[in-house]
């Protein structure tokens, strides 16, 4: 019997629990019982909670029981209690106190232990200097509350085993497609060419050659005892092509050069100092056969990485990037694609070769010129790719090769003048590699601000405030939609804010109790604005320029939906996007860390298409707003946002988070649960109706996710195979 205590709460008189427990069952339910130290049972109330999230952890999602409880109980002052979990026989309990239990304290003091290594001191001092005491103690609780997989460990549950692969090699396909793999190679140390080579060799599909053209040049450099090295290779395996070129031509032009050597069905790009996993190729065939398979024809594959050096001897794997489905805006972001990637030959001849204009970043250059042409893309979500870091690598140093980044900002540029996005203002981002796209804002279109209201005035104002004033784009009208005040202060406020802001009115919505998705649809006959901003009343402006922010993004064609980053009043992320999936449901990245943190890969940092974005701060266009139905009106409160988010991306729209729209979001970071039974029964039937809409992308997986990554957090974590196994079959 197992179980977890989520939150305790003690309000005057009362204290309520909420958490799950299970048995060895997935049948047995868990009786609860109250303690007091005084002596016998203390009566309470309680109430079933869905957990999803557990039901999959323990029971692959195939029990019948809820498994979540809250429960509510009155307290006697000075009295301590404990809960006790009964089920097939057994019995556990647990000493209960207001912020969790005593041996949830004692797990973090262990956990506290490990901190005091000489590199997390020194990150801690770096982050106490630049951001000071808040920012340190953030960072501090950050790393008492994790619990990563080690990725060498977790690598080896999900390596092919020997079985494995030779089933592999035996395998039979319909198309059995021809791969060409192109290598540029420039003075190439011979142990990493040795090593490039028998990764290749040792590919579990065969139809393959690997075309090498050698463009080391003369200079300082034995050429000709470097060719006879590989043709050495070549007489033992005739699938190696090579040429030597008379002088080096560039990186894009030594790989044009291997490129039309090149006779495949498929492109593959392999840099000569890295390694394929033995399965890559395979796992390339398989794709392109269930493409054919269902009508489609795969033009475009890329896969996983990680990244590879020796220690001692020995090859250590580290840095993996378990990566989305396409992504265009992170695309645009951040080269995420890199490796492995495989291109049909065709699109290939279609688009053209390698640029020299482009050299250092000529392989992003060349991503954006097939993904834009293609019409099937496919992620392989495995890591079938080990970029090698070494002295002379952007993969060890950024800085080191600075011009690979300005012909990054050069590929972005010219690709967004193929697709007809326009003329785009380049810049780097927060670290070097990832870029900041500012897209060209058209005219000054109207855009109507939707903020439900009731009561907390104070909130109210700081939030009109910033919009009306600190704002730097006008264009703006403001609909405030009151939904049963009860404080007369409020109706005061009401009256000033209109006096003072012309641009600002106050609707009446006439239902009862709180339905965010009818009291924004009753907005949507108010607005006059071409867009629309839905805005939560306990929201704050940080930059100027937000307004600007999302309606240049949400004015390009293919965008339905933009979301902003937002942070609590401490600086630590509130929202970063959502991820469908997250605890059984759907849920928001990276809560909780400091914007001073780099998060997986800087995703918080760098605009992207997510699933769904919060309505806390969400601008749509009124036209797709108005097309899709607006917010389901029998989500009344939870879940109601992310449902319309999904409903845009059915619509072929995407959803687009937009790092650099910035607000606070003074919403409570205690709430916790819904913690009373009548908001259990709510929530619960709420997560029903979600579910059961949009059982296929929750079964599938997000596509803007990765199915290495655990469905428990939101830091982009590993998962652990063990207790959270993959559910629906293979990933897709």
């Amino acid at each position: 019997m197992k179980y977890y205590i989520d939150n305790i709460k003690q309000r005057d008189s009362e204290m309520v629990v909420s958490g799950w427990a299970v048995s060895d069952s997935p049948d047995v339910p868990v009786e609860i019982e109250i303690v007091g130290k005084r002596g016998g049972s203390v009566p309470f109330t309680r109430a079933d909670a869905g957990r999803f999230d557990v039901n999959r952890e323990f029971f692959l999602g195939k029990s019948p029981l809820k498994l979540g409880f809250c429960i509510t109980f009155s307290r006697e002052p000075d009295e301590t209690y404990e809960i006790v979990f009964h089920a097939d026989g057994k019995t556990v309990r647990g000493r209960l106190e207001a912020g969790g239990t005593r041996e949830g304290r004692a797990v973090r003091f262990v956990r506290l232990r490990q901190l005091f290594r000489p590199d997390t001191i020194r990150r801690g001092i770096a982050i106490l200097r630049q951001y000071g005491w808040r920012a340190f103690f953030k960072k501090l609780s950050g790393k008492l509350k994790k619990n990563k997989e080690k990725y060498n460990d977790w690598r080896t549950q999900v390596q092919p085993s020997p079985a494995e692969l030779e089933r592999q090699r035996k395998a039979v396909f319909a198309a059995a497609p021809k791969f060409s793999i192109i290598v540029p190679l420039y003075r190439t140390p011979e142990k990493l060419l040795a090593e490039m080579i028998r990764s290749v060799r040792r590919q579990t599909y065969g139809n393959w050659e690997l075309c090498l053209a050698d463009g080391s040049g003369m200079d300082g450099f034995d050429g000709e005892r470097f060719s006879e090295k590989v043709r050495r290779y070549q007489e033992e395996d005739g699938r190696i092509l090579y040429t030597r070129l008379s002088e080096n031509l560039g990186i894009a032009g030594n790989t044009n050069a291997a490129l039309a050597m090149a006779s495949g069905d498929y492109i593959v790009l392999l840099d000569h100092d890295d390694t394929l996993s033995e399965d890559a190729l395979y796992e390339c065939a398989l794709r392109i056969d269930r493409e054919a398979e269902e009508g489609r024809r795969a033009q475009v594959l890329y896969s996983d990485e990680d990244k590879l050096t020796a220690r001692r001897g020995r090859a250590f794997y580290f840095d993996a990037h378990f990566k989305p489905d396409f992504n265009p805006d992170l695309l645009r972001s951040m080269n995420y694609i890199s490796h492995l990637f495989v291109a049909e030959r065709e699109l290939v001849k279609a688009v053209g070769g390698f640029r020299p204009e482009f050299d250092g970043s000529q392989d992003y250059d060349f991503i954006f010129r097939c993904t834009e042409e293609a019409e099937v893309i496919c992620h392989i979500p495995k890591v079938l790719y080990h970029w090698r870091v070494n002295e002379g690598s952007t993969a060890e140093d950024p800085e080191k090769k600075l011009y690979a980044f300005e012909a990054g900002a050069r590929a972005i540029q010219a690709h967004c003048e193929r697709v007809g996005i326009g003329a785009v203002e380049v810049e780097e981002n927060e670290v070097l590699g990832a870029y900041r796209v500012r897209y060209p804002l058209k005219g000054s279109p109207l855009v109507s601000v939707i903020i439900p209201s009731k009561d907390h005035t104070d909130d109210l104002k700081v939030c009109v405030t910033s919009l009306l004033e600190k704002a730097s784009y006008r264009n703006l009208e403001v609909i405030v939609v009151e939904n049963n005040s009860t404080e007369e202060e409020t109706f005061r406020c009401y009256e000033e804010l209109e006096k003072r802001y012309e641009r600002l009115r106050v609707i009446r919505w006439e239902g009862t109790g709180f339905n965010f998705s009818a009291i924004n649809n009753h907005a949507l006959s108010y607005a006059k604005g071409e867009y629309l901003l839905f805005l939560n009343n306990d929201t704050e402006l940080i930059n100027a320029d937000c307004i600007e922010e999302l309606l240049s993004f949400c004015q390009r064609d293919e965008v339905g939906i933009v979301g902003a980053q937002l942070f609590y009043d401490d600086d630590t992320i509130q929202h970063a996007g959502v991820v469908v999936g997250y605890k059984g449901i759907a849920g928001h990245t990276f809560i909780g860390f400091h914007k001073s943190e780099k998060t997986y890969f800087l995703r918080s940092m760098c605009a992207q298409d997510y699933s769904a974005v919060t309505a806390a701060c969400m601008m749509t266009k009124r036209s797709v707003f108005e097309a899709v139905g607006g917010f389901d009106e029998g989500l009344a409160v939870a879940f109601n946002d992310i449902d319309y988010c999904l409903k845009v991306r059915g619509f072929g729209k995407l959803v687009v988070y937009d790092p650099f729209a910035q607000l606070y979001h003074y919403e409570s970071k205690s709430r916790g649960t819904e913690d009373t039974p009548e908001k259990i029964l709510r929530f619960d039937s709420e997560v029903e109706t979600f579910r059961k809409r949009w059982e296929e992308i929750l079964a599938a997986g997000d596509p803007y996710y990765n199915p290495n990554l655990t469905l428990l957090a939101s830091d982009f974590s590993l998962r652990n195979f063990t207790k959270e196994p993959l559910y629906g079959g293979e990933p897709k």
